[in-house]
């Protein structure tokens, strides 16, 4: 696939909004400052979140947030406390946010053709009485990433009805790509990853998913 031409490319947002119609004024008017009631309870009923930041430098990044239902504690209607789980320890999302404090959010419940996204600014927290309200099998999160809303608004269905994200008929099956486990062993070392010792490393990997899960 050839790259596309360069002599194309779009160079301003006044040429950017040439190419389409105005806002509609709903899509504006549905802009809240803080937490209304739906959107508490969308955040109550959703596992999954993804949460974008981006470092000083300019660098972005997209990680996501799951745990059951309602895992997102709203302290108020302008102020959120996501747990950090255990994880890679890369710590990309929170060295940049404590790099550039802008964040966005994105809230996902399965079945939900909608979403809720929350724009704002995050801190990292480690008060001892909100990681204990956010304990799971006895174990505390180490930190808490806390959101304070700027902005918040119900996303629309078109994205996940296009994708047939949740259609049972659209899922794929997984054993038709390589496990993640032997993608990443190829990417790093660059080469296949060794078929007889990849079960017992795979299996290994599950185990650890057991003992760490939080």
């Amino acid at each position: 696939m050839t790259k596309p031409d360069p002599d194309f490319t779009i160079r301003s947002e006044d040429e950017l909004r040439g190419f389409y119609a105005a806002t509609h004024d709903l899509a504006i008017r549905k802009c809240l400052p803080s937490l209304d009631k739906h959107c508490r309870e969308f955040i109550s009923r959703s596992p999954f979140l993804c949460l974008s930041t981006q470092h000083a430098n300019g660098s972005a990044d997209v990680s996501p947030r799951g745990d059951p239902s309602g895992f997102v504690h709203v302290l108020d209607d302008q102020t959120l406390a996501i747990p950090d789980r255990p994880g890679n320890n890369r710590l990309d999302s929170l060295s940049n946010i404590l790099s550039n404090p802008s964040v966005a959010l994105l809230f996902l419940i399965p079945g939900f053709d909608d979403a809720l996204r929350v724009n704002g600014s995050a801190t990292l927290n480690r008060d001892p009485a909100l990681l204990e309200r956010m304990s799971v099998k006895g174990r505390t999160p180490t930190l808490a990433i806390i959101v304070d809303v700027s902005e918040a608004f119900l996303h629309c269905a078109k994205a996940l009805r296009r994708s047939s994200l949740w259609k049972a008929e659209s899922h794929q099956d997984r054993s038709e790509m390589a496990s993640m486990l032997a993608m990443i062993l190829e990417q790093s070392s660059g080469k296949p990853a060794d078929p007889e010792s990849l079960p017992a490393a795979e299996k290994a990997l599950e185990e650890e998913y057991k003992q760490t899960m939080y």
